[in-house]
């Protein structure tokens, strides 16, 4: 059995599920002595972040663009990125880089193309100018739609090396309770094949769970290794949900395949459908934020947001960092000033290797990469 599918069975098995926290939590006290520094400028929807082992980030944007940011200075990398179709929601992803970077130099992106959603590996040059894909598709086959509605998608990498990816459900109204279908998911997956690990849920099977809408983050506890979700509602209920292997979430605006078309004002956890669905461990209610990029704050120099998790909202333009119980549920969620409508919307969120959290915001023009940290 893998780390991360032990880990998550163990956890159950002791009595913390997802229904802890159900629903939405108090607000907590804002934290003092954060700050804010802008790395570089000048981007556009930077979609997510990379860490590299010489100190430099690799960002992708979502019209089609690689980008290494190093003392404060972008440079966009020599690519072929031609087949990305940065429709709506779509274009250039999300982003993991491996773990043996050092002497692979291999990183892998979730990108949308003209006939499917597709995550792609490619090898950075030694030189650091340009990269070539080696793996494409790693995967392919995840379903795109031609508006680039709820195209997800979210790569990371789970304690055990897994691939975990999340993914939208294009806004088909069948897809996410279609475990045939890769749409409306989470995955786990090989990183080097990109088949099936054989301890998922079901043999032969990528889907980890099933039943969402749009996940937009995916987050690592880097202690328990429970695996966190965020994810996008309709006009109500964004949701944070606790991962457990082969679980279903409920999402199905089908309402059992007798809605032909797309229904969202069935619930994000349709309980009366699916009695066994599992809950969120929290929802925003009404209005929503979009929740978006999800990373733990972990080290000493976080002092009592060591723990936290840290997800960023696009149309709430705000940072909302949440306290979790042992249980995995949220016991208060707050909002820092520093970053409560005075960038934009945020998009990624990730910690990096010396500690701080690193922000990008998707307003479209200008946008920035942020480096935040607690003084």
């Amino acid at each position: 059995m893998s780390r991360l599918v032990g880990v998550l069975v163990l956890a159950l098995a002791a009595g913390c599920t997802t229904t802890a926290s159900g629903g939405g939590a108090p607000p907590a006290e804002a934290p003092s002595g954060l700050k804010v520094e802008q790395v570089v400028g000048g981007l556009s929807h930077a979609w997510d972040v990379g860490f590299l082992p010489d100190g430099q980030v690799l960002v992708t944007q979502r019209p089609g663009k690689l980008t290494l940011v190093e003392d404060g200075r972008a440079t966009d990398l020599v690519a072929d990125l031609d087949d990305v179709q940065p429709r709506g929601e779509g274009g250039l992803m999300g982003l993991v880089v491996h773990p043996d970077f050092a002497t692979s130099r291999l990183f892998t992106t979730c990108q949308t193309s003209r006939e499917d959603v597709r995550l792609v590996t490619w090898q950075l040059s030694p030189d650091n100018a340009s990269a070539v894909r080696v793996k494409n598709p790693l995967l392919g086959g995840l379903p795109v739609a031609a508006s680039g509605r709820h195209s997800g998608c979210r790569p990371t990498l789970a304690q055990d090396g897994a691939l975990l990816v999340g993914t939208g459900d294009t806004a088909q109204g069948s897809f996410s309770q279609d475990l045939a279908n890769l749409g409306g998911k989470v995955l786990r997956i090989d990183l080097a094949t990109g088949a099936p690990l054989p301890d998922n849920p079901t043999p032969g099977s990528r889907v980890l769970t099933y039943g969402h809408r749009n996940v937009q983050g995916v987050a690592v506890h880097p202690r328990t290794g429970r695996v966190f979700t965020a994810e996008h509602g309709p006009d109500v209920d964004d949701e944070l949900n606790l991962v457990e292997p082969g679980a279903n979430y409920g999402w199905d605006p089908s309402r059992g395949g007798t809605e032909p078309g797309y229904d969202e004002s069935v619930p994000m956890t349709d309980l009366t459908r699916f009695p066994d669905a599992v809950e969120a461990v929290w929802k925003s209610g009404d209005p929503t934020e979009a929740i978006c990029g999800a990373a733990f704050l972990s080290g000493a120099q976080w002092g009592d947001l060591d723990g936290v998790l840290a997800v960023s909202a696009l149309k709430g333009s705000k940072l909302m960092l949440f306290t979790l119980t042992p249980e995995g549920g949220v016991h208060s969620v707050a909002v820092p000033p520093e970053l409560d409508d005075t960038r934009g919307r945020l998009r990624g969120a990730r910690l990096g290797p010396d500690g701080a959290l690193y922000v990008t915001t998707s307003n479209g023009t200008d946008d920035e990469l942020l480096k935040v940290t607690r003084g």
